[in-house]
């Protein structure tokens, strides 16, 4: 399945159908009088959060949506029946934004929220409705109320609770192919991820999270330098970045700066973000490297890196259980302290 992330639509309402006129004609009934119905009001159009689906694909192949017209009236007082609706199933985490790509209408943050896009347009009344003592045999009915039109983008921010940094080659996709079921396309060359990856870690029947392997920045990514930062939206709403650093090059400070400064450059909060940072692929180098790279990260960043290798698989526990208190935090299990972290009991002791 491909992955699409934004795309755009138009979407119209139904207008109303429109009221009829009619007068009864009926034997032994002189006085019949109008009768015409009004008619059914236009179809709306929502948008649902459906789980299961994970792209915006489907919105490639059809971007015209329209809401049937309502049904019009019909003598003998018989009403035009409703337009159908129209159903825009999105995956979570979809926002829906106004033309000008801007401004936020809509954000489908949850399973099974539903929204109003359009409204329909109201029937028109038959003529029925305009009978009165000065006018008992009106020849004239509304029409249907027009429906609303607009064009919308829809954009997809992945729910993930953790995201995974760093600069292409950094191991992002081994990692995350190491630490969950997740089989994202692995090589030696740059720009191998083209696309967000999603993988559920399981650290126990208990503990389990998502994580997005993002594609790898660049210097200059923020002003639209390789793929640019189009896809750092999706880890806007993550508890914590995961900064893998490849130990095996030669400068790992600026390696570590290049991908700083470009989250701060992004914004969004993104730079802000707990960051657990790791040095990756330290299976491809001797003790005294993994202690001298250590240092030299750790004079950069100010904190000393974890050790890992998403071929071995050495470290991604402790790197994953470092990112399971930072989601935990997010849940609100984990409270800080006075700079300590306090664990937060289930009112009512247990539960599942």
């Amino acid at each position: 399945m491909k992955f699409l992330d934004q795309a755009k639509i138009y979407i119209r309402s139904g207008n109303g159908g429109g009221g009829a006129v009619s007068f009864r004609r009926e034997k032994f009934i002189p006085n019949g009088g109008p009768d015409g119905g009004d008619g059914g009001k236009g179809g709306d159009v929502w948008i649902v959060a459906t789980e299961g689906l994970n792209t915006l694909i489907d919105f490639r192949y059809q971007q015209h949506f329209k809401a049937q017209t309502g049904h019009h009236g019909q003598g003998r007082q018989m009403h035009g029946g409703k337009g159908e609706d129209v159903i825009l199933k999105v995956p979570v985490g979809t926002q829906v934004l106004d033309e000008d790509k801007e401004t936020v209408l809509l954000d489908m943050d949850h399973v099974g929220k539903t929204e109003m896009l359009l409204r329909g347009g109201n029937g028109g009344w038959g003529n029925v409705r305009f009978k009165g003592p000065s006018n008992q045999a009106p020849k004239y009915a509304n029409p249907g109320q027009e429906g609303q039109e607009r064009w919308v983008w829809l954009r997809l921010k992945l729910i993930a609770d953790i995201g995974l940094a760093g600069l292409p080659n950094a191991g992002k996709s081994t990692f995350l192919a190491a630490s969950s079921a997740a089989r994202p396309k692995i090589a030696d060359y740059p720009f191998t991820t083209l696309a967000p990856n999603l993988g559920v870690v399981d650290l126990s029947p208990s503990e389990r999270f998502v994580i997005a392997d993002i594609p790898g920045l660049i210097e200059g990514a923020h002003e639209g330098a390789g793929i640019g930062t189009r896809f750092l939206g999706h880890v806007e709403r993550t508890a914590s970045l995961i900064h893998l650093i490849d130990g095996t090059q030669e400068d790992v400070g600026k390696a570590y700066r290049i991908i700083r400064h470009e989250l701060e450059a992004y914004g969004e909060g993104l730079a802000e973000k707990t960051e657990i940072l790791a040095l990756n692929k330290i299976d491809a180098m001797t003790p005294e490297m993994r202690q001298e790279k250590a240092a030299e990260l750790e004079a950069v960043a100010g904190r000393r890196p974890l050790l890992v290798s998403g071929v071995s698989g050495e470290g991604v526990t402790d790197v994953l259980r470092a990112a399971w208190i930072e989601v935990r935090k997010t849940r609100g299990d984990i409270a800080v302290v006075d700079d300590e972290e306090v664990e937060i009991e289930t009112p009512g002791g247990w539960a599942p």
